[in-house]
């Protein structure tokens, strides 16, 4: 039974069904046996980090400094392929790569690279990145954390929200405010003055850690600011790296619902015949599986211009809308079709709509990336009045 009904395998290489091949392997052994109960449990598995590196996957869109140096596909089925195990799981290897390591190979010193890339990379250290504010979650520029020179080092004062492993990392990427603008700061967590508290209880990523983090007059070294990052473009910069792999990851979850709803529908009987004999079921299972293969084939066509160096921001946005609604679209009827049963963790359609929820808010929420998709049609940006 394949989902694959427009034959997108044809349009991968070998090398990309290998990598496919691999990390879904990779999740069937070590997490499909143990999510629910990570899920159940509120817990982040962190036995998982030097399998993840172990296969390469941490910054493995990176080159050079102990990292894999993948095309975009590859990293793009990576992601699929983690979260059709669960989105928080997927979301690690997001933030440790496209957004903690994103940002020090993009905007960081050479000594800044060496120093800590090839230790992320092996999951020796691990990085988190602090720009969602309380009160500045879809509108960055409004950020208060504030970084104020005191002679070769800057002090950092502020706070930052929903910031994924920032408890158990070992470096922060701190974005502040300066008198000459938005600047990025390497910030060891072991720092005087910084504190970094999980957000407890969830409903939703509950596999995984968001933190609120305090900065009270951390002292930073000039050494440990990123010299290349000037302005909200660079950690946007960021952000579309990890857009990129949602826009991948979110249709793992989605194909995770859909394949467990047919194989459901298969065994279920309703009035003597298989649910999956039903006509409203076929019908369901068929708007399903159209909504992730044009979703799907979106997914391809973008990494192939990010391979080409073409990937412009509002595809990026395009693909994370319409990959998003489709996958969470999908993981609600999955539940539906699942019947009462759809609500136990036994199954897994519910819980991939309960941390889509996340997703779709995360790295750009609906109506963001509908505005970036808006200026890039009509020129004009409604972001402001």
């Amino acid at each position: 039974m394949t989902t694959d009904l427009l034959d997108i395998e044809s349009l991968l290489t070998d090398e990309e069904r290998a990598t496919r091949a691999r990390v879904r392997a990779l999740v069937d052994r070590e997490v499909r046996p143990h999510i629910a109960e990570w899920f159940e449990r509120a817990v982040f598995p962190r036995e998982l980090v030097p399998v993840l590196a172990e296969a390469g996957l941490l910054g493995m869109h990176l080159s050079g400094y102990g990292c894999a140096g993948r095309g975009a596909v590859e990293y793009g089925i990576a992601m699929q392929e983690l979260e059709a195990g669960d989105s928080g799981i997927r979301t690690f290897v997001s933030v440790q790569g496209s957004l903690a390591m994103s940002a020090i190979a993009k905007h960081g010193s050479e000594a800044q690279r060496e120093a800590w890339l090839p230790r992320m990379a092996r999951g020796e250290a691990i990085g988190c990145f602090g720009l969602t504010e309380p009160d500045a979650g879809s509108d960055p520029g409004a950020m208060r954390t504030f970084a104020r020179r005191d002679g070769d080092d800057w002090i950092i004062d502020g706070a930052k929200r929903w910031i994924g492993l920032a408890s158990i990392a070992d470096v922060a990427i701190i974005w502040a405010q300066t008198e000459e603008g938005v600047r990025g700061f390497l910030v060891e967590t072991s720092s005087p003055g910084f504190t970094a508290t999980p957000i407890e209880p969830k409903l939703s990523m509950r596999a995984s850690i968001q933190c609120d983090i305090a900065l009270e007059g951390v002292r930073v070294p000039e050494s440990m600011r990123l010299p290349e990052a000037r302005g909200l473009r660079a950690p946007f910069e960021c952000l579309n790296e990890a857009r990129f792999g949602i826009a991948w990851g979110a249709l793992g979850a989605g194909r995770d619902a859909l394949e467990q709803a047919l194989g459901y529908a298969a065994e279920r009987e309703v009035f003597g015949r298989p649910l999956a004999a039903m006509q409203l079921t076929q019908a369901r299972l068929a708007e399903m599986a159209l909504a992730l293969q044009q979703a799907q084939l979106l997914a391809v066509h973008l990494g192939r211009r990010k391979e080409a160096g073409v990937l412009r921001p509002h595809e990026i946005s395009m693909g994370k809308l319409a990959s998003v609604r489709a996958a969470i679209d999908v993981a609600r009827e999955a539940r539906a079709l699942l019947g009462g049963n759809g609500v136990s963790l036994e199954h897994s359609p519910m819980r991939h709509a309960a941390n889509l929820e996340s997703v779709r808010t995360y790295e750009g929420t609906d109506e963001v990336h509908t505005l970036v998709i808006g200026q890039a049609l009509t020129g004009i940006s409604a972001f402001r009045g």
